[in-house]
């Protein structure tokens, strides 16, 4: 391997290893010198080297990572304002709502009594497709706890797949979830981060390879913040699956997402939810 690539692939490492370290650490603000410490770099470097290789800086990664676990919990729990702005990193509600509102396009009171802004409506499955899926080889990151929390998962995994030169105009973006979150308790959900990579590409730490066979699926495409998937599940689920007169099958179901939640506001992401099915 020549040497640039060799160091390309070591830098996307290092800096892979910082998104996992601020993910995991959404409730502290590190310092430079820490940051710098996890990646190996010198603290008078490592701010470029990360911008370069993010497209963002650490304090932007870590505001995404915020906001969208601050919008999870204004749909999923009862707290208050005053505390889901201090978990977000804000000192009062009023910097809080204005952060709220630049990334969703509506103060969080309206967020939360809108019960989110995705466009799937509530009793309207006409919108369910079939669709094949061919079978895939995928580079994983296996996440384990909060479905509303595998972001972290997928920052680390677009980091190293960046440092090794694999996203292209046709990588495709996955989620696998396994459970079912209004059971299983949340730290014991299992879930995958996944992109597409050619057969039998070499994966770095952590990363795991997984190959789907092909796939018939039942398909509903969501707008809207990633927060807000599971009542497009619930409504999948419950209403149209068994109208259908189909049976899952025994695969995890999957998410596609559909375009970038870097450059586009929440409101404008696409996903399809796919749900497997048996074989007719």
């Amino acid at each position: 391997m020549p040497i640039k690539t060799t160091t390309l692939t070591d830098h996307a490492a290092r800096i892979s290893r910082v998104v996992g370290h601020l993910s995991e650490r959404l409730d502290r603000t590190p310092s430079l010198e820490e940051l710098a410490g996890v990646a190996a770099f010198s603290p008078c470097h490592f701010h470029r080297v990360y911008r370069a290789m993010m497209g963002e800086t650490p304090a932007e990664t870590l505001t995404r990572l915020r906001l969208s676990r601050a919008a999870a919990a204004l749909l999923r729990t009862g707290h208050p304002m005053g505390r889901i702005a201090r978990e977000a990193g804000y000192g009062s509600v009023a910097a809080f709502t204005r952060a709220f509102r630049e990334a969703h396009g509506l103060p969080p009171g309206a967020y939360r009594q809108r019960a989110g802004i995705g466009a799937v409506q509530e009793h309207d499955m006409t919108d369910v497709t079939f669709t094949d899926l061919p079978a895939m080889h995928l580079a994983t990151l296996a996440h384990r706890g909060a479905y509303t929390e595998i972001g972290g998962a997928f920052e680390r995994l677009a980091a190293w797949a960046g440092g090794q030169g694999l996203i292209g105009p046709e990588t495709k973006f996955y989620g696998l979830y396994w459970d079912d979150p209004h059971t299983v308790p949340a730290e014991q959900l299992r879930s995958r981060a996944a992109l597409t990579v050619p057969a039998g590409t070499p994966l770095g730490e952590g990363v795991e390879a997984l190959s789907l066979p092909p796939l018939r699926c039942a398909r509903l495409r969501f707008q809207g913040p990633y927060s807000e998937l599971e009542g497009a599940y619930d409504r999948l689920y419950g209403e149209w699956l068994p109208a259908s007169g189909e049976e899952p099958a025994d695969q995890p179901a999957l998410e596609h997402y559909l375009n970038d939640c870097r450059s586009l506001p929440p409101a404008e992401w696409l996903t399809d939810i796919l749900l497997p099915l048996k074989p007719r």
